[in-house]
């Protein structure tokens, strides 16, 4: 056990010093959230009572599907899983101290966003906080899981790259933290409930917890754990 709580550390503190996470987990959420947060709420004034789940979502999205990929990709891609091997070190033990550094890193940047956005844009604070931050938990894990299937699958970094934008551009124009839903044509509207930032801005807002926006996330989850584990499965026996 404190073998493991020390990878978990050594890793949060490699992640620190990393270029790619410090941009996609902390540079670019905050400065979209900057600038983004103070037009929404110019322009759209009504925006302040789900400004803090709409950038949180986004910075989310970009963390999981952009940060946590390429990370996983110089683990598993290169001779580090060999060296687990050679050391009987289990070769999940990357993919679980990645994610619950990414994990912490996001949930740090997300209660930033929260503290600030209350601050700078007089956005409404979240009335059920205990279920909000449950609510954050279980969007985080979701979106951390699928950022680790592709990590995980996709071997090459440039199709890397364009397959993580194919799943955070989506996230981010069709889950309703930009604009209504409603506004979006209809077959755009059911491509947006596809991806998980649709549910879990809506369990996040207040009075969304509930099972019909949990449902398709822990869906989502257990199938990202199934992958997960078959691809470390053929790792250990290749």
């Amino acid at each position: 056990m404190n073998g493991f709580l020390y990878g978990v550390v050594l890793q949060w503190k490699l992640d620190i010093r990393s270029k790619s996470l410090l941009v996609t987990c902390y540079i670019v959420p905050l400065i979209f959230f900057l600038l983004m947060g103070g037009i929404f709420t110019s322009v759209m004034p009504e925006m302040r009572s789900t400004l803090i789940q709409s950038m949180i979502v986004m910075s989310v999205s970009m963390g999981a599907f952009i940060g946590l990929p390429p990370s996983l990709i110089e683990t598993y891609g290169s001779d580090i899983k060999k060296i687990y091997k050679a050391n009987g070190i289990p070769v999940c033990l990357g993919l679980v101290t990645m994610f619950i550094s990414a994990f912490i890193h996001l949930m740090i940047t997300c209660i930033v966003i929260m503290l600030l956005a209350s601050i700078l844009f007089e956005a409404a604070l979240p009335t059920q906080l205990p279920f909000f931050f449950l609510a954050l938990a279980i969007y985080v894990i979701v979106s951390l899981s699928i950022g680790s299937v592709l990590g995980l699958t996709v071997k090459n970094q440039a199709k890397l790259t364009m397959i993580a934008q194919l799943v955070f551009l989506p996230s981010i124009m069709l889950s309703g933290i930009m604009f209504p839903v409603g506004l979006l044509p209809d077959f755009l509207e059911t491509i947006g409930r596809i991806f998980p930032a649709s549910c879990g801005y809506r369990l996040m807002l207040d009075h969304g917890f509930c099972f019909e926006n949990l449902w398709y996330l822990f869906f989502i989850f257990f199938a990202a754990v199934i992958v997960c584990g078959i691809v470390l499965k053929k790792q250990k026996d290749g």
